[in-house]
């Protein structure tokens, strides 16, 4: 799997089921779910390239009809700029994979 990069959904629920997962996150998901500070998990900070290639990635997926929300955009950004896995439990994620062929990306139950 590699290293791993939690979206605010996968944190939630390894929040509620007692678990620390190990690997990485983004400042904007702590934002969204603060109490994910309690994990010892690294903290990127989205960078001006991960920026660029997140409206790279919201034009693409404009294109194909399949627009996301640009957080998320920027989340899956950061992933693919880290060579991380993106664990979440939304499965719209997926559609990143159509603009994206080396999005890595593990949907959770």
């Amino acid at each position: 799997m590699g290293e791993a990069l939690y979206d605010t959904s996968a944190l939630i629920e390894a929040y509620r089921q007692g678990k620390a997962p190990k690997g990485c996150t983004t400042i904007l998901n702590l934002v969204e779910f603060p109490k994910a500070m309690d994990f010892n998990l690294k903290v990127l900070y989205p960078s001006k390239s991960d920026y660029n290639l997140a409206l790279e990635i919201s034009l693409e997926l404009l294109k194909i009809g399949k627009p996301l929300p640009a957080v998320d955009v920027i989340i899956a950004a950061v992933a693919l700029n880290n060579n991380l896995s993106l664990v979440t439990k939304d499965r719209h994620f997926e559609s990143i994979r159509d603009v994206r062929r080396d999005f890595k990306l593990i949907v959770e139950g």
